[in-house]
């Protein structure tokens, strides 16, 4: 059977960057129709509001305009995730962090991870990337000037998720011709062999489609409940299983942090994303380490003010992944794909990775689908472990003890077998590019020796000839130059905000 109809069930992010990416992928395909079917008595959960460098790539490809993004989304830069208190170092009452930096470490050239172990004087971002210094400064990643998606250095963003997916939506039905229907699915109808044949509405009747993309989140309405493929569950190796959500109004004139916060508590982490109007914060916890009053009461004391006089939502969080994420004639993505805590953005990540994926390479037929499935779910497979074993690394990695959950998340029990084999090698030598052997590594290995080294791993010092010694001091200096330089020239992060807003951003 030839794919000619695609079926989306769930809209919000998820919904319309799968639409987004097919439609790109199908533009040439007149044959092909892409519908989206969305509840419009479920709300957004609007929790993601932040994203990874990769999610320009896709924004451009799109053909969206960045800088109607920022203006439609309360868009704001992000160019780190600042970690706060996740060591014991410190402790004595001296805030400790560090910054996993979206721009290479090391852009000179030299790799100076063996100069900052031989003498470990300052911070590791700080030592190899002028980001470091641009983010404490609060400065913008671009100028005015800057093309759109183009910057002087690496950057995602903080969103409104909500405007964000009006703004996916929006594209997607005027540019790729996205039907987009309004109606509450009633009951899913299989065909003799398992498939989906229709999903029954409360409006529209019986819509019926080749290829169906299950978006419609937590509910995973055909994934799970319908077609029953297992959940692998994580929680044995991620603690954290709630979140409490707040959002909290900011003034005008307050400076906005050009990262995320993240900063540990004594059984989790908690979020804290600025846009132009108001923070996002995310209390993040272990029920098995925190009850929920306790957890409340840590968020009221964090923002400095009772957590009660605003709405929040407190969020099960069910950590863990689909077995098959591509089954029968039936695709799973996003929250209905899996879940993990939200440390490092990894829902919007691993959505667009995989809406990318599945878009570029969609059979003409349910044979070839099938074939598909095998090397798509093993892909996806692959890239949700790399994903658990990044995430695990800055619990097991924190020196902490001040209660059990951080002790208890270095228990090797808890630790997946790659990123304990990973970790031994890398007592004796620093990460190489080698190490991340395949394409789909989610995280790389920038993304390591930032988390790494932040937290001070204590990898061998190597023997190094004084001529390498020289080099790696000059090229330290010239970083730190070209950090002075960047701080100086690049505007604060509110005023080139303000500036896109009133000018817009010279077009590619």
């Amino acid at each position: 059977m030839d794919i000619k109809r695609i079926l989306i069930l769930g809209g919000g992010t998820t919904g319309w960057l799968a639409a987004n990416h097919l439609g790109k992928a199908l533009e040439h395909r007149q044959d092909v129709t892409i519908t989206l079917v969305e509840s419009p008595d479920i709300p957004i959960i609007g929790v993601g509001e932040g994203t990874v460098p990769a999610i320009r790539q896709s924004l451009k490809r799109f053909g969206i305009s960045e800088s109607e993004f920022i203006r439609q989304c309360d868009v704001t830069f992000k160019q780190s995730i600042k970690f706060v208190n996740w060591m014991d170092k410190g402790r004595d009452g001296a805030e400790n962090f560090y910054h996993h930096l979206f721009d290479m470490p090391s852009p000179l050239g030299e790799d100076l991870t063996q100069h900052w172990q031989a003498n470990r004087q300052q911070a590791y971002g700080d030592l190899v990337s002028p980001q470091h210094k641009v983010c404490e400064a609060g400065r913008a990643p671009k100028r005015i000037t800057h093309s759109e998606y183009e910057g002087a250095l690496g950057y995602a963003y903080h969103l409104n998720a909500a405007k964000f997916a009006k703004l996916l939506a929006d594209n997607a039905i005027r540019r790729f011709n996205v039907e987009h229907i309004k109606a509450n699915v009633c009951e899913v109808m299989l065909k003799d062999n398992g498939e989906i044949a229709s999903l029954e509405t409360d409006n529209r009747g019986s819509i019926s489609a080749d290829f169906y993309i299950d978006c419609s989140g937590f509910e995973s309405l055909l994934i799970d409940k319908t077609l029953k493929v297992p959940f692998v569950d994580k929680s044995h190796q991620l603690f954290a299983d709630k979140a409490i959500a707040v959002q909290v109004p900011i003034g005008e004139e307050e400076a906005i942090p050009p990262y995320t916060l993240a900063t540990a508590h004594q059984a989790g982490w908690i979020w804290d994303i600025a846009l132009t109007h108001r923070r996002g914060v995310g209390f993040v916890y272990s029920s098995k380490y925190m009850d929920d009053a306790t957890a409340l009461k840590k968020l009221s004391h964090y923002l400095g003010q009772d957590v009660a006089q605003y709405q929040y939502r407190v969020l099960p969080m069910k950590l863990g992944y689909r077995r098959e994420f591509l089954h029968k004639n039936c695709l799973a993505l996003g929250l209905a794909q899996g879940f993990l805590e939200p440390l490092e953005a990894t829902s919007i990540l691993l959505t667009d990775f995989a809406a990318g994926y599945i878009a570029n390479r969609l059979p003409k037929d349910s044979e070839a689908l099938a074939l598909l499935a095998e090397q798509f779910n093993r892909v996806m497979t692959y890239a949700w472990e790399r994903v658990v074993e990044f995430i695990k690394m800055h619990y097991c990695l924190s020196d902490r003890s001040d209660s059990a959950f951080w002790v208890d998340n270095r228990d090797p029990a808890t630790i997946p077998c790659e990123l304990n084999s990973r970790l031994k090698l890398w007592r004796d030598h620093a990460p190489i590019r080698q190490d991340f052997f395949s394409k789909f590594e989610v995280f790389d290995l920038e993304n390591y020796l930032y988390v790494l080294y932040g937290m001070h791993y204590p990898t061998n010092t190597q023997v190094a000839s004084e001529q390498q010694r020289e080099a790696w001091q000059v090229q330290g200096k010239q970083i730190a130059n070209l950090a002075e330089h960047l701080v100086n020239e690049l505007p604060a992060h509110r005023d080139l905000l303000e500036k896109i807003a009133k000018y817009g951003m010279q077009r590619c």
